[in-house]
Formats: C-alpha cells, structure tokens, sequence
C-alpha cells in the first residue's frame, strides 16, 4: 500500500467510526451514506418486483444514494423475509412483502424467524381485490361457466396461484366451499410465471392481484371474469365482484408493505416513511400504482400496518387450519 492508499483507508474508518457514534437523529440526518437494499422474496415479474424497483428509482433521485432491489425467491417470500429479518438493523437492509407474509405464519412450519416480533414495520404500500381471469380462447365468459364446467366435471378446470398457501389459493378454497365445486389447484413460484402460463392456456384460470393481471386484460389476452373485493375495482370497473355473484360480502385483498429489520433505528424508520410518502405522491408514480397496477394506495402509518398484519394472520391463519393447507 502506497501512504496516500493508507491515509485514505484511515480517514474512512474514522468517518465510519464518527458516523456510528453520532446520536441516532443525526445518523438519520446522514442516512443513507451508502446504497440501500430492498429484498424481494419473489422473482422478478408479478407485482413486488416493480413496486420496489419503482420506488428504489425515486428514492435514488431523491436521497442520492442508491437503492438497489434484490430478489430472494423461494417458500413463498419466507426465504426472501427471513433474510432480511436476519439482516443488521443498521437501516440499509428493507423488506418488500405480498399478502403471502401473513399466511406463512400458519403455513410453513418452524419458519426460521418470528413475522411479528422479527420485522418492524414501515409502511402498508396498498391494497388491491385479486382477480379471477382466464385466457381469452378458453370457453369461460363468467365465472358462472366456471361453476357449471367444475359441477358437470369435478376435477376438470385447473386454477393457478402464486403458490401453495397463497392468498390467492385460500380464496380459492372459501370460494369452491361456497360453491360447491371442486378444482384443480396449480401452485407457481410467483406471479410472472403464472401469469404465462394462463396467457398460454396450460392453466384454465388465474388468481392474481389486479396488478398482475390488469394490463393482461386491458389488451384482450386475458378475460377477467370476478374480483375479490367486496366492490370492482377501478382498474377493472367492467368486471364485477364476487360479492355480485352469489357471495355477498366476500373481500379478500392482496397487499403490499414494507418492513425492516427489527431494532433499525426509528429516526431512519422515519426518514424513509416520509421519503416514501413523498414519492407515493408523486403524479407519475401514483398513476402507475392506481392505473396501470390497480392499486389503492394506503401509505399507511406503521402502527396501521402492523395492525392489519396481525389482522391478516388471524384471519388467514383459520382457513389454513381449518383446511389443513400445507406450503408447497
């Protein structure tokens, strides 16, 4: 090493050392000084993805710093949270989550950290009903056809999901006990490529957020026969809810939110919800999120979100009981 290499490695470990010993608002003032992680516990396509490398381009304009997304699929985003939980709580590790997190509570056993008590959380991103699609050369033009194919032939019509234990396919499971009918479930890694799959007709249906499926529907790819929420959504006003159809009051919501390790100092939990609201407002950032992926955007304080996780795991924690449902 050259005295110049020397002198520089010095003068770095000692603005590190005086950054670490700062109190913790002026470490939040600082933050970030170096790139940010955002883990995605799904692969690249469905919905997770985008949100978070649309608002990782924001954050980076804003904060100058980057903000750089990493996928972690697998387990249906248990791999992707228990790394981040296991992660330092220094505020350069965050968590991206679908509704899936608060279903694997139940689902998985022995899952390798605690939802509640592992993660802090930031912020409830949006809600979006899920929707009942199927591709635009199978015979379905409501999901009554549906009803009346599966009662004619038990067996007969698959349904795909993002996995096994999903939001998607515990809806699924309420909706065939209403029904009375029984369907073949397909479970897939994620939205992406359950998405392909319908498109190509290998799968009769597919469950998905509006995200996912709304820019599917909207060329005539797909046609979309029901959405989950207890109204239609704006993304999809033509197709009506499920609560139209014979299940009066059903909602079921696939979520976003956005959580840290536990322990990361709240001055910085801070600093990022309020970056995060900023660019949640932003007008091309948010005609993204409601238009494009149907999403109604909560940005939502994090005592709100964690009071609809705890919400969310009760609930769908019964239906995995209840059901015997097991992770894939």
């Amino acid at each position: 090493m050259t005295r110049r290499t020397l002198c520089r490695a010095a003068l770095g470990a000692l603005v590190a050392a005086g950054v670490a010993m700062l109190p913790a608002a002026a470490q939040a003032q600082a933050w970030p000084t170096k790139p940010v992680k955002f883990v995605v516990p799904f692969p690249p396509g469905g919905s997770v993805d985008p949100l978070a490398r649309l608002l990782a381009v924001k954050l980076t304009e804003s904060l100058g710093q980057q903000f750089i997304v990493e996928n972690k699929p697998g387990a249906g985003g248990s791999i992707g949270a228990a790394f981040a939980a296991k992660s330092p709580p220094d505020g350069y590790t965050f968590l991206f989550v679908f509704d899936s997190h608060a279903v694997n509570p139940y689902l998985i056993p022995k899952l390798p950290f605690d939802t509640v008590k592992d993660l802090a959380p930031v912020m409830l991103v949006g809600t979006a009903p899920m929707a009942i699609a199927t591709g635009a050369t199978k015979p379905y033009k409501s999901f009554d056809d549906v009803i009346k194919a599966a009662k004619a032939k038990p067996d007969s019509v698959t349904f795909g999901t993002i996995g096994n234990g999903s939001l998607g396919h515990l809806t699924m499971t309420l909706v065939q006990q209403s029904a009375g009918i029984k369907l073949v479930h397909v479970p897939y890694k994620g939205g992406g490529p359950m998405t392909q799959d319908a498109l190509g007709g290998q799968v009769d249906l597919a469950i998905g957020s509006v995200a996912v499926l709304a820019s599917h529907v909207k060329s005539g790819k797909l046609r979309a026969l029901a959405v989950t929420g207890d109204k239609r959504s704006h993304a999809m006003p033509e197709v009506p809810a499920l609560a139209e159809q014979g299940y009066p009051g059903f909602s079921a919501l696939a979520w976003w939110g956005v959580f840290a390790p536990t322990g990361t100092p709240k001055p910085i939990m801070d600093k990022l919800h309020a970056e995060l609201v900023k660019v949640l407002k932003l007008p091309d950032v948010n005609k993204t999120l409601t238009e494009t992926l149907g999403m109604d955007v909560q940005a939502s304080s994090p005592e709100a979100l964690q009071k609809f996780l705890t919400a969310e795991i009760s609930r769908w924690g019964k239906v995995v009981k209840d059901n015997n449902i097991r992770a894939d």
